[in-house]
């Protein structure tokens, strides 16, 4: 980048907007010493500072906290925005019916299959791999029977099997069956989602952008999953993380792919391209 573009991406930018896993997060889920450290720079100079991510409120708090700086955090893909101050400003759940409606269909008995509420996640089936996105289980499971439960109400419906296959069989016959009803996200190749049609990371981002009077134009983001494809796509500056699938980086090819998660790729490019030190 040009030292005449690096002044004027400096000047541009007052909201720093990052995902959580595969972006912040390195391999083990943790987020560094030396991001921490950039990120309370970041406050330092009056930057407005938002994670979103597909993670529940509960399990994305403590996570945030370690960062140790105010900030937004957009949860669940855009069902929920907490203020820096941790107030509840705006939820979005989906109804029991058409929660219902999905959970009837010839689900593969493989694949494990989760309902968000407010306080648990319910799920078919234990999932080694699912656990080990907590360290520290704030956000509890609990194994249900899905037949058995009245209501069914839910912040979003996740699934999840190692095959991406299997996962892209399932979205094609929940769209087919739904038209309209439905946004959806593979937060990770091995992680579909389901939401209410009106949620999106980008949707929520929008209401805090002017709530604090900013516009997406002085914005800048980094994500690797396809929930963040239209927040990077929104941004005045996307940035794709190199560990991100090949599949979004070629269909956001317009966008500049920066370091890996487990490089840091984040933090170095703010305190390359927006604090200059």
């Amino acid at each position: 980048m040009s030292v005449k573009k690096e002044m004027i991406l400096k000047e541009k930018i007052k909201v720093v907007i990052s995902d959580l896993d595969g972006t912040l997060l390195n391999s083990d889920h943790k987020i560094s010493q030396y991001t921490k450290t950039v990120f309370q720079e970041l406050h330092n100079q009056n930057y407005l500072i938002i994670v979103a991510t597909g993670r529940h409120h509960l399990d994305a708090m403590p996570i945030v906290a370690g960062l140790d700086v105010p900030l937004y955090l957009v949860t669940s893909n855009g069902a929920r925005i907490h203020s820096p101050e941790k107030e509840l400003l705006f939820s979005f759940n989906m109804e029991s019916e058409a929660v219902k409606s999905v959970l009837s269909l010839d689900i593969d008995p493989e694949i494990t299959t989760v309902l968000f509420r407010e306080n648990v996640w319910q799920t078919n089936k234990y999932n080694e791999k699912l656990n080990e996105f907590q360290p520290e289980v704030n956000y509890h499971p609990e194994l249900v029977d899905f037949n058995s439960l009245e209501d069914l109400s839910a912040i979003k419906v996740f699934f999840t099997h190692d095959k991406h296959s299997k996962l892209i069989e399932l979205r094609d016959q929940i769209l087919e069956n739904h038209t309209g009803l439905f946004s959806h996200a593979f937060s990770l190749p091995f992680c579909l989602e389901f939401m209410d049609k009106s949620v999106d990371k980008s949707v929520a981002i929008a209401k805090i952008l002017k709530k604090e009077n900013f516009v997406f134009e002085q914005t800048i983001s980094f994500g690797d999953g396809y929930n963040d494809e239209n927040m990077l796509k929104s941004s005045g500056k996307g940035l794709v993380m190199g560990n991100a699938p090949d599949s979004l980086k070629n269909k956001l090819s317009h966008l500049e792919v920066i370091l890996t998660n487990d490089n840091e790729g984040v933090a170095k490019y703010i305190a390359q391209q927006i604090l200059n030190s």
